[in-house]
């Protein structure tokens, strides 16, 4: 291993051995619905079932349940829980859903100033950005002619997107998670602990 340079820590994470991340009690990947035709032409309830903590994730997640608009049977989905999400509340989903919290809307519906979070980077990819705890978009602007959003995203830069990606309502809970100092390195060292 003559080479100059560094294995830096993400490639470390691929061959295996001891540098794998810790994923055994984790929940599973929190996306959004996959967009039917339910969600690009009206809206589909959801009911929050739970509220759930994510290991090695700072901010919680909730189960919802939608019907099944094709077959009977119910549906649970994971969602990134926005901010004031409580269960049994109802979550409506889709281009004719209202703007109230948790519900997941496409840009092309919210207004201008809306905040969001869990957003599309691309139509359907059910949701890649702002999605860390007490993380934000906000919509700028719509150019409607080219059905394209510009969007600030929690870096602060500023991000055009297609109108069509859907985005969920408010901003992520478990916010204020790195205001507290961890006092102490065992804390720091305990807080790791959680993602083995």
């Amino acid at each position: 291993h003559d080479k100059m340079g560094r294995v830096i820590r993400g490639q470390r994470k691929g061959p295996g051995s001891i540098f794998t991340s810790h994923t055994k009690h984790r929940k599973g990947s929190a996306k959004l619905r996959r967009a039917d035709f339910a969600e690009r032409h009206g809206y589909i309830k959801g009911i929050v079932k739970d509220i759930i903590h994510d290991p090695g994730r700072g901010a919680p997640l909730a189960k919802v349940a939608f019907r099944d608009p094709y077959r009977y049977k119910i549906r649970t989905e994971l969602f990134v829980a926005p901010e004031g999400l409580h269960t049994g509340q109802f979550i409506y989903c889709g281009k004719k859903a209202t703007l109230t919290i948790g519900n997941v809307l496409p840009l092309s519906s919210m207004p201008e100033g809306t905040v969001i979070c869990s957003l599309e980077e691309k139509a359907g990819d059910r949701g890649a950005l702002a999605r860390a705890s007490g993380n934000y978009a906000v919509i700028i602007s719509h150019n409607p002619d080219i059905g394209k959003t510009r969007v600030k995203l929690p870096s602060g830069y500023k991000k055009t997107l297609p109108s069509a990606c859907r985005a969920v309502v408010g901003v992520v809970a478990g916010g204020g998670r790195i205001d507290k100092p961890m006092l102490k390195a065992g804390v720091a060292y305990h807080k790791y602990k959680a993602k083995r």
